[in-house]
């Protein structure tokens, strides 16, 4: 096997894997924070507010497939040398964005009620996670713009910016949380509505910082009104080609993750809370498998934009590895911090017991997760062949995982363990797809323009 041996390219490789993990683990830490603090007040908001945030999941993942689309070109365009283009494509990923965001604020201010109503009959539950996602429907629009001009900072190797604003927002939203859901430092006792407050707040600060570095600071992705308003038609043409799969990817995948839940709400208010929970955590340790995904997409998305394409076996064999050993290392982590987290909670015996068998199953799974998600969101689609995540997520999500997990939970009436463990098995099934994928090379394509200036 030819491995990398640049110094310089596994120096990249941790400091922007290291960067993003922080910046993803510090936002994976607030929601466990606010898990743990809700779920001390009162299950039903627990299940409640875990709901409304599937919808917001759901918003999240397509707002991070424009995103993510935007930076495929972008991180091309930096391998260039090339700043004009970026900050047109940027441009138009901001309006994508900010248009899918508003169309999400009308609908939950509108029907929430309804919305909650898909994935759950627990009227409970429904009513908290209601009056929770009113108010924090208003934060999707600062959500949104600050995650594409996040993901733009990353395209150039630029990943400060993300961290600083996300550890500020937790700052922000972990003071208001403990103040105004329990009445605490001369703060009214909001319940589940404080909750939504302080990530609304929280949200709005993340964004004023984002806009102010890139604004004020650096300088480099400064978009003008006349891009809003008038973007580049040949841009978008390329926009559409490139980003469009990855949107569709995310929206799959926002949709999918929305049925499971859906699937295992309607096995009580204890599997929402358990599943609630071992989520929480298991995004806070999964953080360096997606945080090395990432920075394998520029790494790679660099190198074929600057046509340095002598050195990319070595670096995906060197990526391959990197991602089992974090896989192996994630894996033991979630383990060992079970109990620690189990503790926190104040829920009901059977919710703590099932959320420990979830965190069983995440245990497994996470390292099929650090290897496929890390190889073809990562390699595949930062190499410019942005359209085979997203056939490849069709085919197992509704054509394996979600009928099979319904079949288990309607049909065959199986426990919430064996239905979650279905629910993610996609994840170590995936390995063998990733394996032949990445090694195949078919994914290296040149997207950018070479008139473009």
């Amino acid at each position: 096997m030819i491995l990398c041996k640049d110094r310089d390219f596994y120096r990249r490789a941790v400091k922007l894997s290291g960067y993003i993990a922080l910046q993803n683990v510090i936002v994976c830490f607030v929601g466990l924070v606010d898990n743990i603090m809700i779920g001390a007040y009162s299950q039903d908001a627990l299940s409640g507010i875990a709901l409304a945030n599937q919808i917001q999941f759901l918003l999240q993942m397509v707002v991070n497939g424009a995103g993510e689309g935007m930076a495929v070109l972008a991180a091309q365009y930096w391998g260039a040398r090339k700043i004009q283009p970026i900050r047109r494509v940027l441009a138009i990923a901001l309006d994508f964005a900010l248009l899918l965001a508003l169309g999400f604020l009308i609908v939950a201010q509108v029907m929430p009620e309804k919305l909650l109503g898909m994935l759950t009959a627990d009227t409970a539950a429904i009513a908290e996670g209601a009056k929770y996602m009113r108010i924090v429907s208003f934060s999707y629009l600062f959500f949104a713009a600050g995650m594409v001009l996040n993901s733009a900072q990353r395209s150039i190797e630029n990943v400060r910016v993300g961290m600083v604003s996300s550890f500020t927002g937790v700052l922000v939203n972990v003071v208001l949380n403990y103040g105004l859901i329990f009445g605490n430092l001369g703060m009214p006792r909001l319940g589940v509505a404080g909750a939504a407050v302080a990530t609304l707040v929280a949200r709005m600060t993340e964004f004023s910082v984002t806009a102010t570095y890139t604004y004020v600071i650096d300088k480099k992705l400064i978009v003008k009104i006349r891009d809003f308003l008038n973007p580049d038609k040949l841009m978008v043409k390329d926009y559409i080609r490139v980003a469009f799969p990855v949107v569709c990817s995310g929206a799959n995948w926002g949709i999918a993750m929305t049925v499971q839940t859906s699937i295992l709400g309607h096995m009580g208010s204890s599997a929402i809370a358990a599943n609630s929970i071992a989520n929480s955590l298991f995004q806070v340790v999964s953080v360096m498998c997606y945080g090395l995904a990432s920075a394998a997409g520029v790494l790679i998305g660099k190198a074929v934009g600057s046509g340095d394409l002598d050195k990319l076996k070595g670096y995906v064999n060197s990526l391959q590895l990197m991602f089992l050993t974090v896989g192996v290392c994630s894996s033991l982590i979630l383990f060992s911090l079970r109990e620690v987290v189990l503790a926190a909670y104040a829920v009901t015996p059977e919710a703590l017991e099932m959320a420990r068998s979830f965190m069983n199953v995440l245990c497994i799974t996470i390292i099929g997760t650090a290897y496929q998600a890390a190889c073809l969101t990562g390699i595949v689609r930062g190499g410019g062949n942005t359209s085979f995540v997203f056939r490849n997520d069709l085919i197992f999500q509704w054509l394996i995982v979600l009928p099979l997990s319904a079949l288990a939970a309607y049909v065959w009436h199986m426990s919430p363990v064996w239905v979650f463990f279905f629910l993610k098995s996609d994840q170590l099934t995936k390995c063998l797809v990733a394996v032949w994928q990445v090694n195949s090379y078919r994914w290296v394509k040149k997207v950018t323009r070479d008139e473009a200036v």
